[in-house]
Order: structure tokens, then sequence, then C-alpha cells
């Protein structure tokens, strides 16, 4: 559940006057997403999605985001695009909070992509990164390789045995990843968080990228390998397992649009373990971190300490596609 500010009438009044989105808002929270309070507001005009920021996502880095999603929609790249109020101003506030109102995206996300559905994803992705190579807006990755090293050291581990079971692994690969981590790679603004849920089909075919609150600027073959883990693994009981058709639909896909490079190739792997082991530690922080309380289902650490030692048994590109 995902609405953690209540909103009334009388706030839509206010946000209508900013934004003359039509008569007769009707709105409704949206229970899905764990991060930001997100609602559906419908008008004679449309529907759009009403976004208040809550504490994940930094404040200073909210006109980024914003610019990134009005450039990539100019840019004929499907994903919401962000409303100007009357001043031309994306972002306002809404019980102290910072909020911006978007386009609606139709289509929904579906938990097991196809084939077919990674070609398409591929392809688009490629589409995004060619859009955003020459941008002239940037965003660190505070989520990146070299941001990790303060997220591992601020876990405490002796509140999970589960957790404590994995220190030795985490510095141990960590270290190993850090030491052999690529110094130049063909690099742009990517999405950083393309799990299935930020991905909509409609009857099936891909219809947009949402949720760009991780944007920054890195390589592109990194975000190929947080696709990697994040959609083309089974599930077979309770083990992981590498769908390789997938991988090669999504890499074919991608290459249908932007060629990769021997040497993307060459890294893809310890891409992979990278991306493997940034989930991992915000999956151990958040197991430890967020009270039982909470109404947000707290994903599983296994699943990437899973991943991690599959891609540690991999020693080429190659064994990703055959």
């Amino acid at each position: 559940m995902a609405v953690y500010t209540k909103i009334s009438d009388k706030d839509i009044i206010l946000i209508n006057k900013k934004f003359k989105l039509g008569k007769k808002i009707k709105f409704q929270g949206i229970k899905k997403g764990i991060e930001n309070t997100n609602y559906l507001l419908k008008t004679e005009k449309g529907k759009f999605i009403l976004t208040i920021f809550e504490k994940r996502v930094s404040s200073s880095d909210l006109p980024f985001f914003m610019k990134l999603m009005d450039l990539l929609s100019l840019k004929k790249i499907i994903c919401p695009k962000p409303l100007k109020d009357n001043y031309g101003k994306y972002l306002f506030k809404i019980k102290n909070k910072k909020a911006c109102i978007v386009s609606f995206l139709s289509g929904k996300d579906k938990n097991n992509l196809t084939y077919k559905n990674c070609f398409e994803v591929g392809k688009n992705i490629a589409k995004m990164h060619k859009a955003t190579k020459n941008l002239k807006i940037k965003r660190s990755n505070s989520m990146g390789i070299n941001k990790l090293h303060p997220l591992l050291n601020s876990i405490n581990f002796k509140k999970s045995k589960l957790i404590l079971s994995y220190k030795e692994f985490l510095f141990k690969n960590l270290k190993e990843i850090k030491k052999n981590w690529p110094k130049k790679l063909p690099s742009g603004i990517i999405h950083a968080d393309l799990f299935v849920d930020n991905i909509f089909f409609k009857n099936n075919k891909f219809s947009g990228f949402i949720d760009f609150y991780f944007s920054a600027n890195d390589y592109f073959a990194y975000e190929l390998a947080i696709c990697i883990n994040a959609l083309c693994f089974d599930k077979k009981k309770s083990k992981f397992i590498i769908n390789k058709q997938k991988v090669n639909n999504l890499i074919k896909g991608y290459e249908k649009i932007r060629k990769i490079s021997i040497n993307e190739k060459n890294k893809l792997n310890i891409l992979c373990k990278g991306a493997a082991i940034r989930y991992l530690l915000t999956r151990a922080y958040d197991y430890i971190n967020t009270p039982k309380t909470a109404l947000i289902k707290i994903k599983d650490p296994k699943e990437y300490y899973q991943k991690l030692i599959i891609h540690n048994k991999i020693n080429s590109f190659k064994e990703y596609i055959h």
C-alpha cells in the first residue's frame, strides 16, 4: 500500500487552479508501489497521475527527474510527461511535501515477460539510451558502485541471523567487484531501476517506462546488467535460474537499435555482479531496518544472493546467451 499522504477535495481545487486539468476531477489513491504516494486524477480532459514525493527521493534531484522525463517525451520515448503549472514550473508543494503531475501512461506491468517482451524491452532501452546520450543534464548515480561501501558499512549485521550469514560474502564480493569494475564504457543517462513493475505493456505490446527516480549517468551496459538480473531469471520452487533465451532476446532487441561493443560484452559479467550486489545490499539493509508493523512487503535478499552466486560461476558473455 502506498498512499502515505491523504488529500482532500480542497487540495484538488488548489492543484487544478495551478494546472488547469479540467472540470469534475475525480481522484483515487494508487496502492501499487512503495516509495511515493500516487493518485489517479480523472477529468473530462483525460487522466493524470499526481505523485507526492515521500522521504526516499532527495528534493534536490527532483528538477533533474522532471527535465529528463520532459526531454525523453520530446524525443518520442514513451514515458510519463511532467506537466508545467501556470508559471512554467513542474514542482509544487502539498501537505508540506514536493509533488508533480504527470501524464497518464496506458497499460500495466507484467510479472513474467515472454521472449518477445524481452526483445521489445531491449529495443526500447536502446532507443532511450540513444536519446539520452548527448543530453546536457547530469546526475551521478547515488546507487553506483562507488556508493555501495558506505551502504554495506551501515548494515547492522547483529540484527539478523540471515544477513549476518552474508557478511563475509558481501565484503569479499564488493571488494572484488570494485577492483575489476570497468574504467571506461559508453555512457549516458540510464533508467537504473528497470524491474517488471516499471515496464508497461498494453495488449501484450510494450507501452512505456515509468518511475525514473533512480535515473543517473552511468554505463549503458550496466542498464542491461540490471535488466538481466531483474527480468531474465526464472524461479523454480525456491531456486533462481538464469533464462539464457530471455537474455539473448533482450540483447538482440537492444542491438536492433544500438550495437554493443566487444568491450561492453566482455565486461557484462562484472556489471551483472555489480547490479546483483547493489540490490542484495539494499534488500539486506531494508530487511533489517524496516519495522515489522510497516505496510511495505519486504523484498527477499536471498534472491540476489542466489543471483550473485550464479554470476560468479559465469566467465564470459557467451555463457549468458548459450
